[in-house]
């Protein structure tokens, strides 16, 4: 009980000083501050064509010709079926192919793929992940991330704040109807074994941003299970002080089925255990399973593999390569 109130008591000690919205930010002010340094905007996109040439419009416009700011607009296409590639580049981004990165390795899928395969192809000294399936999007999703790094140069990592409402087939926005495998799974993980994470409102929100220097050294969980297997793992890195969150306003995405967030959740719980493993904190006769049984509308079940890969510190294959 008294390690438990002590960790929470951290959480909110840490939660004010590390805390800001994208608001106190102003551009201007911060392209005083980039100095000399570089920056890297990074899309992860597997069948965006709807939203992905208007994200990077925006950044685009706003924030490399109006204040430059961004020097670098990279679009991962993740296996689209679909014109993301096409809709990106005429909308001035970078496109690269995620098999086409470091191509002499063995393919792998998923976001965390995507964004391990984005940091390898991009050059800026911060890299800032945005989603590309934003609805709504402004320039102040970039921004405000960039804006504790900066300005502070003990800051390593920052995290995206928002409220995810739920956006029905009728259009209707429900408040706070969004981010279900957040609170249904990952909030109660951290709670439960990394309270001092608990302090940062959206866990697997897809906005963060971090230095270069500090990606390379974590691995990358290759499916859903990055943005928390990140979380726990710079954590351990660089310290809860390191890290911070801005308050980006309203989130609005594409939401996906239950049964897809179920096998979300099961890359999550897997994400979860082999940080565990890796940390001495559990010790198991044998593995989890690493299977999920789910059941259709019409009874017939299907057997989904939710085992997550991974993609070893970027730094590490870098320096192995240079010796070879």
């Amino acid at each position: 009980m008294e390690t438990d109130l002590r960790a929470l008591a951290r959480a909110r000690e840490w939660y004010g000083p590390h805390s800001s919205t994208a608001a106190e930010w102003a551009p201007d002010a911060l392209l005083l501050a980039k100095g000399t340094t570089t920056v890297s905007v990074v899309l992860p996109a597997r069948d965006e064509e709807p939203t992905v040439g208007d994200i990077v419009t925006v950044i685009r416009r706003e924030l490399v010709e109006r204040i430059p700011l961004v020097d670098e607009i990279l679009v991962v296409d993740s296996n689209s079926t679909d014109a993301t590639a096409e809709r990106a580049a005429a909308a001035g981004a970078r496109v690269v192919a995620q098999n086409a990165v470091l191509s002499h390795l063995p393919p792998l899928t998923g976001k965390g793929e995507a964004l391990w395969k984005g940091l390898a192809a991009s050059s800026g000294d911060i890299v800032v992940f945005v989603d590309a399936d934003l609805r709504d999007f402004g320039a102040h999703f970039v921004t405000g991330l960039l804006g504790p790094l900066l300005t502070d140069p003990g800051i390593q990592f920052v995290k995206g704040a928002f409220e995810r409402p739920f956006t029905g087939a009728d259009g209707v926005r429900l408040r706070g109807g969004g981010g279900r495998v957040t609170e249904l799974v990952a909030r109660p993980i951290l709670n439960m074994f990394w309270p001092e994470l608990a302090g940062f409102h959206q866990p697997l929100g897809g906005e963060y941003a971090a230095r270069r220097e500090t990606l390379e050294q974590v691995p990358f969980v290759t499916e859903y299970g990055v943005e928390l297997g990140l979380l726990v793992d710079l954590l351990e890195l660089v310290g809860l002080d390191a890290m911070a969150q801005v308050d980006l306003g309203v989130r609005v995405h594409s939401h996906q089925s239950t049964a897809a967030l179920g096998r979300m959740s099961g890359q999550i719980l897997h994400t979860a255990w082999t940080r565990l493993e890796r940390q001495g904190r559990v010790v198991a006769a044998q593995p989890p399973a690493r299977t999920l049984l789910q059941f259709g509308l019409d009874g017939q079940a299907s057997l989904m593999n939710v085992v997550v890969a991974e993609r070893p510190p970027l730094a590490s294959l870098l320096a192995e390569e240079d010796v070879a």
